[in-house]
């Protein structure tokens, strides 16, 4: 191959590789409705529930609601609530279902610091996971980002749960 060929070549092949990435990203979610948003990391997310005026509540998939499923829920709570009751209190309703086994919690941080709780259930004689990310956003505000889905599909795109919840932002 000729100097110049080559040298074309190389640029051609930087230039596919550079834009590579920025075809993956996804989208921002952003809605007059509520008061918050996010970055999706990839356009599998599908949104499936659009807030309204009487549910502020979102809802996402990831390509289909058996392989991951998404939502966003506001929680008031007193000025002087803990964290770790809150969680508690999540996982008692949480118990009743089939199978369910509490996992460990972690410290998270990403634009408001929180905890992630994780646990394990069935459902429809599948092994399901949760991973749900409780962020302080104020004294008397928690969103909870609620993850669920096939045991090991959750575990392939924990990189893109994590990431949602650190680009969640209040407007």
């Amino acid at each position: 191959m000729k100097p110049n060929k080559m040298i074309l070549s190389l640029v051609f092949v930087i230039a596919i590789a550079a834009a590579i990435p920025a075809l993956a990203q996804g989208d921002t979610f952003s809605d007059p409705i509520v008061e918050y948003t996010f970055q999706l990391p990839e356009p599998m997310w599908k949104m499936n529930v659009k807030p309204s005026a009487t549910s502020p509540n979102v809802e996402y998939v990831y390509g289909d609601r058996a392989d991951g499923h998404f939502e966003i829920r506001k929680l008031s709570v007193p000025r002087d609530s803990i964290m770790t009751d809150i969680i508690s209190a999540e996982e008692k309703r949480l118990q009743f279902r089939q199978g369910f086994v509490a996992g460990r919690e972690e410290s998270f941080a990403g634009k408001f610091r929180g905890t992630v709780f994780n646990f394990e259930y069935v459902a429809g004689g599948r092994p399901m996971v949760g991973r749900f990310y409780f962020l302080k956003t104020n004294d008397t505000t928690i969103y909870m980002l609620r993850f669920t889905g096939p045991k090991d599909g959750l575990r392939v795109i924990r990189s893109q749960t994590d990431s949602i919840a650190r680009t969640f932002a209040v407007k």
